[in-house]
């Protein structure tokens, strides 16, 4: 995709003032960037521009995009070079820290649910796709940190109770649906609309079950 250009040069240009005065997307524009999960390990925003909106300079950590609509999409960097950039829908993309001004120039609005990754550096812990009876996995983006996976939960989908994975792991749902998160210490999630995310913490007891009778389409993006 056209937009890995644009994170790498934007990663590139991390030094210099024009970056020092960069500052959090969420304090600087809250009309666009909204914290919808924050822990010890991640940050995730969900992020909506209009036709024609723009944004001001600000940076992120590394992270992953995922796409819930295709975006087009003008980022303006520190150096004030641009790049024109599409990302297509339900799609994920990995990318550097780095600063830059974003601008919707497509014809249509978009949304990106971006997971930022707090750690100082990237953990050790081995990242493994779903390999489960009941589940098909596609890899969509893989970096340092993290890896995200396109997942379909089948209908009789069944993780028993007591599963725990070595990784953190984040669950953004694609669709509408019913099914049974259930977490050590924390409430069931059940009812699923597009652009729910969760998060399962690396050796924590859960339990999942497609209760809808239809299958059910997660990003799920595993950090070491």
């Amino acid at each position: 995709m056209r937009l890995v250009a644009v994170c790498a040069v934007a990663s590139v240009m991390t030094i210099g003032s024009a970056v020092v005065l960069a500052q959090d997307p969420v304090k600087v524009d809250p009309a666009h960037y909204k914290v919808v999960l924050e822990n010890a390990v991640v940050r995730v925003l969900n992020i909506t521009y209009g036709v024609g909106e723009k944004s001001s300079m600000h940076q992120h950590p590394e992270s992953i995009a995922v796409a819930l609509s295709a975006a087009s999409a003008r980022f303006t960097l520190p150096d004030g070079k641009t790049q024109d950039s599409e990302l297509a829908s339900e799609t994920a993309l990995y990318m550097p820290a780095g600063a830059h001004s974003p601008a919707n120039i497509g014809k249509s609005s978009f949304r990106i649910i971006q997971v930022e990754f707090k750690a100082a550096a990237p953990g050790k812990a081995a990242v493994v796709p779903p390999s489960r009876p009941g589940i098909e996995t596609k890899t969509l983006a893989e970096g340092a940190r993290a890896t995200a996976y396109r997942s379909t939960a089948a209908a009789d989908f069944a993780e028993p109770a007591g599963t725990t994975h070595e990784f953190d792991q984040i669950v953004i749902a694609l669709g509408p649906g019913q099914l049974t998160l259930s977490r050590e210490g924390q409430p069931a999630k059940t009812n699923w609309v597009r652009g729910d995310v969760e998060f399962i913490g690396r050796g924590v007891k859960h339990e999942t079950r497609n209760t809808g009778g239809k299958p059910l389409d997660f990003i799920l993006i595993a950090i070491k």
